[in-house]
């Protein structure tokens, strides 16, 4: 078992930070807020990549953070939202609270230790080539917006994550060659981020995301990782294949949104 200390998410959460910095490679008007011991990113107005993140864990957030990080999302027209680590800093959720923001989403944080773990066999996965973003964004936008085709809008999305500097992307494929999901993956500090999961609704159940799963602890082994982690919602059928992996829940992150922006 994993315990879930402030030391411990402050690695997770700097790990995330990074992430979220490197997703303004593409569009033309992104930016970054270093604010609170965290980041505020904007990579679009709508994008779900546009959040702030790893805020509060290094002490208290004052009320001037707050506004600055407010300010930085509506001078963009973005709404303001957070993403905030139940160990943060006791005293931010007082003052979210009074500022109106309200939850919209809860994310679970697992973790697997990567001691004694062996490389496992991955046939149907690989590593997207540099010049297959449109390809790679496609296919994850199509499993994770769960529609056959995907707008402008979207593929920016899988674009931003294929740029970040760092990153891994790989694409699944059935028997015919078809690509049927995709995922991503990133080092920070020996610890091996996985995310951007995704699979084509009609090839789900085929084992593929578990696959996805394994290529990237992979090359986290070979890396000479000594943890992996990712994120889900609660209760979903990607939470449990990473149990099924191996990895543990440690904590349990949730979206606020400030009302009336």
């Amino acid at each position: 078992m994993v315990f879930a200390d402030a030391a411990l998410a402050r690695r997770l959460e700097a790990a995330e930070a990074a992430n979220a910095r490197g997703c303004t490679a593409v569009h033309p008007e992104a930016a970054v807020l270093e604010v609170a011991g965290g980041c505020a990113v904007f990579a679009g107005a709508d994008s779900p990549l546009t959040n702030a993140v790893g805020i509060g864990l290094n002490g208290r957030v004052s009320e001037a953070e707050l506004g600055a990080l407010e300010a930085f999302f509506r001078s963009r027209g973005a709404p303001v939202a957070i993403d905030l680590c139940p160990l943060a800093d006791s005293g931010l959720v007082e003052s979210l609270g009074r500022r109106g923001y309200c939850a919209t989403e809860f994310n679970n944080v697992l973790v697997k230790r990567l001691a004694g773990v062996e490389i496992a066999f991955t046939p149907r996965v690989r590593r997207a080539l540099p010049d297959e973003a449109d390809l790679w964004s496609y296919t994850a936008g199509r499993g994770f917006f769960e529609q056959s085709n995907v707008t402008a809008e979207e593929m920016d999305v899988g674009r931003a994550i294929f740029a970040m500097p760092g990153v891994m992307c790989y694409l699944a494929s059935v028997e015919n060659g078809e690509p049927a999901g995709g995922a991503a993956s990133a080092i920070y500090s020996a610890l091996a981020t996985l995310f951007a999961d995704s699979t084509v609704t009609a090839f789900r159940r085929l084992g593929l995301h578990r696959e996805l799963i394994a290529a990237r602890l992979n090359e986290a082994l070979a890396q000479g990782c000594d943890l992996a982690t990712a994120s889900t919602q609660p209760g979903t059928a990607s939470q449990r294949n990473y149990e099924r992996m191996g990895f543990e829940v440690v904590y349990t992150k949730v979206t606020l949104v400030r009302e009336g922006q």
